[in-house]
């Protein structure tokens, strides 16, 4: 009945629908760009730093979510799209190697507007989204995100064979404008207020997070969680290859089973959380990961699949208590650098763990690898779970200003 209220609430089902549009062309983006680079240079290396120039703006998570508190919210996520849709229209006049470097430089704007409208969006939901609703809500909006992801390469990767890049250029254009359009629909009240300049001003987020005994476990379990998951996802293809036996292109059929098990979670989600006592919600997905890990490593197509569907269950969890808990307990002035630095600690270690994980894949036996990281993660849910006790994100009301 409350994700029922949350669709049928103006406010949540605009937000919602902008995630799904935005998010499509995002998704069909971000494969077809690795794609691009490779093809118009021939460089295994340059395709893959395309996909980390997407990722490098996270690492300015708290700078680029001070510009979120400091600007009005609604017209910083319209004005954002509607600049991306432009950029993005000019890539179709990408097509000599010589100009890569114009892909490259937009690219990185895209990364910068993905973080800086993140960090705006959560900010804005949490004054326009009943506080009762939140974790509902971002159970959805992490749904239709992993939703967008079943389907979206494949369209990318298709459109990109048949027309090229500038075509998915222009698809992720026309869902950026549609994004912009669905946002400006949106009725919500001025909650900014003048954010402190300096240092102080973009670290206030950063404290935020350390200084709260309730945002701070959260937060510092979803990076290790994060970090694990880094690990797993590097042996994807060894999995693929040496454990189960099967070509490279397996790995969709995995990745599908992995998408459905994140759609469930994010449909379950905020009922979970309003049954489950304090932490137990973000520790059990944890917990459910780190097994699922360890399992990877049994060779049977069966297994694999339960697994992976089992990841995709419970990766999700301490990524959605964390946010819902950051909208609840942080204060407007600062919610958009919280947001923003809450997304770049969890978020940094998958990154570096990736690579990490190519590494260790060529040197370790998966037998062994893949268990040792389910039980970091166990352990981490563990901790997690038996760890002071304070109230995770209640379902009141959120924290006043002066908190």
């Amino acid at each position: 009945m409350a994700v029922v209220r949350v669709v049928r609430d103006r406010t949540a089902g605009l937000f919602l629908a902008a995630v799904v549009v935005s998010g499509f062309g995002s998704s069909a983006m971000t494969l077809a760009a690795g794609i691009w680079v490779k093809s118009l240079t021939g460089s295994d290396a340059l395709a893959a730093l395309a996909l980390f120039a997407v990722w490098l703006p996270v690492l300015c998570g708290p700078l680029l979510g001070a510009v979120a508190d400091r600007l009005p919210r609604k017209p910083l996520l319209v004005g954002s799209n509607v600049v991306l849709a432009v950029l993005l229209t000019g890539l179709a006049a990408v097509d000599p190697a010589g100009r890569v470097w114009l892909l490259f430089a937009v690219l990185l704007v895209y990364g910068c507007g993905s973080v800086l409208m993140d960090a705006a969006e959560a900010a804005l939901v949490a004054g326009a989204v009943e506080p009762g609703l939140l974790g509902d809500f971002n159970g959805l909006r992490m749904m239709a995100n992993e939703g967008m992801k079943l389907v979206a390469p494949l369209t990318g990767a298709g459109l990109y064979a048949r027309f090229g890049g500038g075509a998915v250029a222009l698809l992720d254009a026309v869902s950026f404008a549609l994004a912009a359009g669905l946002y400006a629909l949106l009725r919500v009240r001025r909650t900014d207020r003048p954010a402190p300049g300096g240092r102080g001003g973009t670290a206030a987020g950063l404290r935020r997070l350390w200084g709260s005994p309730v945002l701070r476990p959260l937060v510092l379990a979803a990076s290790a969680t994060m970090l694990c998951a880094g690990l797993n996802g590097a042996t994807l293809y060894a999995v693929v290859d040496d454990v189960l036996g099967r070509s490279p292109a397996y790995a969709g059929v995995l990745a599908v089973a992995q998408g459905a098990g994140s759609v469930a979670a994010g449909l379950a989600a905020g009922p979970l959380m309003r049954r489950l006592p304090g932490r137990v919600f973000p520790a059990a997905g944890i917990a459910v990961f780190g097994v699922a890990v360890g399992l990877r490593a049994v060779p049977s197509d069966a297994v694999a699949l339960v697994a992976c569907a089992l990841i995709g269950a419970g990766l999700p969890c301490v990524l959605i208590a964390a946010l819902t808990a950051v909208q609840r307990e942080t204060p407007d002035a600062v919610l958009g650098r919280t947001a923003a630095a809450a997304h770049m600690l969890m978020m940094a270690p998958n990154a570096v763990a990736l690579g990490i994980g190519a590494g260790l894949v060529a040197r370790v036996d998966m037998a062994v690898l893949l268990p040792l990281v389910g039980a970091a993660a166990v352990l981490t849910a563990s901790l997690l779970g038996t760890g002071r006790r304070e109230p995770v994100a209640p379902a009141g009301p959120s924290a006043p200003a002066g908190a």
